[in-house]
């Protein structure tokens, strides 16, 4: 299988051939950045891990070349945050079991770029193969343009699959920007309180980025857990850590439905809450 990037790297962890790891996949994770697919993606990861009928294989687009860094990494080049950065995803793709991870290699400003359509080839190649029933990618109301700028386009590849190829479910996660504010209803809360060790252990991989000043993995554990005791206010916990996501399958399973259109849809039905419940508590009406 060729990529747009002749620097792609393409890592089975087991060994087995890239066509075997490709077709065993049922859950895909597509992110920005390398450790991106550990946040966000860690329900789809605990969710095939020590399961034989179950793969997870992690697609992360772009080279990490942007990383910061301080502490022991605050001298390296981008050249060499890039390799650094590859090796922990390969390390995570190790201790999580994933049937394959790809690295796609993108600068940021190639899939910035929307004129450019390399991006969405290499997703559709993928797609075409694996035919996931599970997607995970970012949340469309995420405030990093790089998240975005991968989010459409695996949305762009997945509406080019037949329709019987289409996943089943695709979830917009949580990155940089926090889901709680999204209605009650229309929450996909994805419950991953078991293996709280392998999460914890997938995430610390990536020391370039704890140890250069961004404590990924206190914060996103914290988010699980908060996110777990306040999502219902007058119910005991039923889950000690949950990730929030938008359910994305409406816009794959109909393409003419509108991504923007589709997002806003929930923005505006939360500031019509938000609306309501201070006019009840303001004038009692």
């Amino acid at each position: 299988m060729k990529f747009n990037r002749p620097t792609s790297d393409i890592f089975i962890p087991d060994g087995a051939s890239l066509e075997t790891a490709l077709g065993r996949t049922t859950h895909v994770g597509v992110g920005a950045h390398q450790d991106d697919l550990e946040i966000m993606a860690l329900h789809g990861i605990l969710e095939c891990f020590g399961r034989p009928e179950r793969w997870f294989t992690g697609i992360t687009c772009t080279n990490g070349a942007g990383s910061s860094r301080a502490g022991p990494y605050a001298s390296y080049s981008d050249q060499q945050m890039q390799d650094v950065r590859r090796r922990e995803q390969r390390t995570a793709a190790v201790i999580g079991q994933y049937s394959a991870m790809l690295q796609l290699d993108y600068p940021s400003s190639v899939i910035k770029n929307p004129a450019d359509k390399s991006l969405t080839g290499d997703l559709f190649g993928i797609f075409s193969r694996t035919k996931p029933a599970v997607v995970y990618t970012h949340n469309p109301a995420d405030k990093h343009d790089t998240h975005l700028a991968v989010l459409v386009p695996t949305i762009e590849a997945l509406r080019q699959l037949p329709a019987t190829d289409r996943p089943k479910k695709v979830y917009g996660c949580e990155v940089w920007r926090n889901l709680d504010w999204l209605p009650d209803e229309d929450k996909v809360a994805l419950d991953v309180s078991e293996r709280q060790n392998l999460a914890a252990a997938l995430i610390c991989v990536f020391d370039s980025q704890i140890a250069g000043g961004k404590r990924y993995d206190l914060a996103s554990q914290g988010r699980r857990r908060a996110n777990a005791t306040y999502f219902q206010s007058h119910q005991t916990d039923t889950a000690r850590e949950v990730i929030f996501a938008i359910d994305l399958t409406p816009v794959v399973t109909d393409p003419t439905r509108d991504l923007v259109d589709y997002t806003m849809s929930f923005v505006e039905k939360f500031s019509a809450d938000v609306r309501k419940k201070l006019t009840v508590a303001r004038l009692g009406r």
